[in-house]
C-alpha cells in the first residue's frame, strides 16, 4: 500500500510518499522562514500564498523522488485541519484534484492525528499509549486508544508551550524561528538565574498553562531594561526550566490516570514541534523510566510539520476503511477528542 501525503496547515509546505512496510519513499519540505522572519512570526495571508505557489511543485518532487507514478498510489491523504485555513484549503484542494484526476481515494487527516501516529512509523508502539502532544498551537495529554480514538486528559487553558517559546523568543529578540533559537540559547545560560513561576504545579488534573510564565518573562525584561547576551541566555535557560517543570508535574497526573485505566499498557510518547526540544525529551525519558513505561518519540526531523506524518496517518486510516468524499470541508478547528472541551 502506497500513500501520498500533503501538509500545508501552517508555514511548511510538505509532501511525502510512504508505504505499509514503514518505508519513507520520499519526503520534501519547504519552510517559509525567510517569508515570515521579518515579522517575527507566521503571517496567515503570506503563508497561504506561499503554499499556493509551492504545493504542486512539491507534489511532483515527492513523486519523482519516490520513483512512483500517480497510478501506483493507493490513496491521497491531506492535512484537512486544524490550522491556518488559507493554507489548509490549498492542501485540501490540491489533494482533491489529484484524487479526482487519477481516480484515487481521498483521505482527510486531522493534522494532530498526523503527529499522534507518527511514532508508529518509526517505533513499534502499540495501542493504547499515553501521548503528550505539544506544538506551536496545541499542548495536550491524551490516551491514544486506536486510530481515530482519543481521550483527552488535559489541555492548555491559555497559550500552548510552543506559542510561549516563540513569544518569549520574540520578546528577547533572538530571532525566528523562536523555539529552536531559544533552546540553543538555553544551553549557554544558567537555568537558576531567574526564578520564574511554574504554573499549575501541584494542582489536580492534567491541564497546562503557559501565559503567566510568559508574562513573568516580560516583567523581568522590563525591570532589567538593558539585557546583555548572557542575560538573554540565562532567561532562556530559566524559562525552559519552568516549562519543563510544569510539563513534568502535569504528566505525573496523566501517568497516574493512564496506568490506573490500562495497567498492562507500557508506552509513553511525545509528539509535535516542541517534541524536538532536547530538554523536554530528556525529562519525559526520565519520567517514563521512573514510571516503568517505555518512552518513544519520532525522529527529530519528523516532530515538526512534515508530509510523512500525514501520509502515514492517511495510510493507517485508509487500511481500516476510512475515506472521505470530495465534499469534505477544510477545518480551521478540529479536536482529536470530540467529546472533550474545545481547549487547545
Amino acid at each position: 500500500m502506497i500513500v501520498l501525503g500533503i501538509e500545508s496547515s501552517c508555514d511548511e509546505t510538505a509532501c511525502a510518499v510512504v508505504n505499509d512496510k514503514r518505508e519513507i519513499l520520499s519526503s520534501v519540505v519547504w519552510s517559509q522562514y525567510d517569508e515570515h522572519r521579518r515579522f517575527g512570526g507566521v503571517v496567515p495571508e503570506i503563508a497561504a500564498r506561499a503554499h499556493l505557489e509551492k504545493c504542486d511543485l512539491l507534489v511532483r518532487e515527492a513523486m519523482d523522488k519516490a520513483g512512483k507514478s500517480f497510478d501506483q498510489l493507493d490513496a491521497v491523504a491531506v492535512a484537512a485541519g486544524p490550522g491556518l485555513i488559507g493554507g489548509v484549503l490549498v492542501g485540501v484542494m490540491t489533494a482533491k484534484a489529484i484524487a479526482l484526476c487519477h481516480g484515487l481515494p481521498f483521505v482527510a487527516v486531522n493534522h494532530l492525528e498526523g503527529h499522534a501516529l507518527t511514532v508508529r512509523l518509526s517505533s513499534d508502539v502499540q495501542f493504547p499509549y499515553l501521548l503528550l502532544l505539544t506544538s506551536g498551537g496545541h499542548c495536550q495529554a491524551l490516551i491514544v486508544k486506536g486510530v481515530g480514538q482519543y481521550e483527552k486528559l488535559g489541555g492548555t487553558i491559555d497559550d500552548s508551550a510552543g506559542e510561549a517559546f516563540d513569544k518569549v523568543a520574540k520578546m528577547l529578540d533572538i530571532g525566528y524561528p523562536g523555539g529552536p533559537n531559544l533552546e540553543k540559547r538555553a544551553k549557554l545560560g544558567d537555568p537558576k538565574k531567574y526564578d520564574f513561576p511554574v504554573p499549575m504545579k501541584g494542582r489536580k488534573g492534567c491541564d497546562f498553562s503557559f501565559s503567566g510564565l510568559k508574562t513573568a518573562v516580560r516583567v523581568a525584561i522590563e525591570r532589567q531594561k538593558t539585557l546583555t547576551e548572557q542575560d538573554k541566555n540565562d532567561m532562556c535557560a530559566s524559562f525552559q526550566r519552568a516549562v519543563v517543570a510544569e510539563m513534568q508535574d502535569r504528566l505525573k497526573h496523566a501517568i497516574s490516570v493512564f496506568k490506573e485505566r490500562y495497567p498492562n499498557a507500557k508506552d509513553m510518547v511525545v509528539a509535535g514541534g516542541v517534541a524536538a526540544n532536547g530538554a523536554v525529551r530528556q525529562m519525559i525519558q526520565n519520567l517514563a523510566d521512573k514510571s516503568d513505561l517505555i518512552f518513544s518519540a519520532p525522529p527529530v526531523g519528523l516532530c515538526t510539520d512534515n508530509g510523512v506524518m500525514i501520509a502515514w496517518a492517511g495510510l493507517e486510516r485508509f487500511r481500516l476503511g476510512f475515506r472521505d468524499g470530495f465534499d469534505f470541508r477544510a477545518r480551521p478547528r478540529w479536536p482529536l477528542d470530540t467529546s472533550a472541551d474545545t481547549r487547545k
